[in-house]
């Protein structure tokens, strides 16, 4: 009996050393899927996206080149619509370029590690995204999954999953400092060899403007300066967030330096339109804004992105 329990003791101690010097894994993970992982074009993974704005939507991520020139992957959609709601939005991060050497992704034209390969539990780094800048911990290793969670200074919370079998994520969920989810993403299907069309609009805020019930028309203006290398945006992509209190009224008028509306819209008593995406014509030039909302409880929320579109088929 006392062989037997010194026997359990020193098992019990090997094994207390092996986590913490985390030179052995639980479940079935091994060192290899640990490391950075090589895309190729074609790969793809099935998500769905829940946001505040747009509700639930399933979209297909794919690689649509594995070297852009610049040492990057370039992941596209099966969704155009989805393309256009990133432009403006820019809800899915995951959307556009991607660093090889890091699986980075790109926030204000900066490469953001949000993975750490290779990955070793309890390992802490930093990075921005969403504007929020992040503190991030490894809080488990099991079974070829890598469990990750973030924190802000502002109290938002980041927490997802890297799978090693899939070489990417299976969840991710983005969480503000009042407990409400802006963005959860699930993956439902993985797949080598697409065949299909791929969408990407890489883009710019020109404007993000919240307007409220007033008593006189507002007036606002933005400029559309083309891209930065010189060349003028494919289109422009605009996103319309209204509500209108019973009893009450609205519109918008937008005009650009020709003279001509690309965008007009007028809503009655008690009317709503939440997260309308479409685009117009991009003119270089100022935009003028012409908004009128009454009722106690009326606002409009506008954004305005210019974009270069991309589409692929594989």
């Amino acid at each position: 009996m006392r062989v037997q329990l010194l026997t359990l003791m020193m098992l019990l101690a090997l094994l207390a050393g092996c986590v913490e010097d985390n030179t052995t894994y639980m479940g079935t993970t091994e060192d290899g899927d640990l490391l950075l992982p090589s895309w190729e074009v074609g790969d793809s993974w099935v998500f769905t996206f829940t946001t505040p704005q747009f509700g639930q939507d399933t979209a297909r991520l794919v690689v649509a080149e594995e070297d852009d020139g610049e040492g990057n992957y370039i992941v596209g959609i099966s969704s155009e619509r989805e393309a256009q709601r990133h432009a403006v939005i820019n809800h899915n991060p995951f959307l556009g370029r991607i660093n090889q050497q890091t699986l980075g992704v790109y926030e204000q034209g900066e490469v953001q590690s949000v993975f750490s390969f290779p990955w070793e539990y309890d390992t802490t780094w930093s990075f921005s995204l969403f504007g929020e800048d992040w503190t991030s911990e490894v809080v488990s290793i099991y079974d070829k999954e890598i469990r990750v969670e973030a924190t802000s200074s502002s109290g938002h919370v980041l927490k997802y999953t890297f799978s090693s079998t899939i070489q990417f994520l299976t969840t991710f969920e983005w969480v503000n400092d009042e407990g409400e989810s802006q963005l959860k993403m699930v993956v439902s299907e993985v797949k080598s060899g697409y065949n299909g069309d791929i969408f990407f609009y890489r883009a710019r805020d020109l404007l993000d403007s919240t307007y409220d019930s007033n008593d006189q028309d507002v007036y606002d203006s933005f400029f559309d300066s083309g891209h930065p290398d010189g060349s003028e945006w494919d289109v422009l992509v605009w996103y319309i967030d209204a509500r209108i209190s019973n009893g009450g009224q609205g519109s918008l008028a937008m005009k650009d330096r020709t003279g001509a509306s690309p965008l007009l819209r007028a809503w009655g008593s008690g009317a709503t339109e939440q997260g309308a995406i479409g685009t117009i014509p991009s003119i270089t030039g100022e935009y003028t804004l012409t908004v009128q909302l009454r009722g106690a409880e009326s606002n409009l929320h506008l954004r305005v992105a210019g974009a270069l579109s991309f589409h692929w088929t594989l």
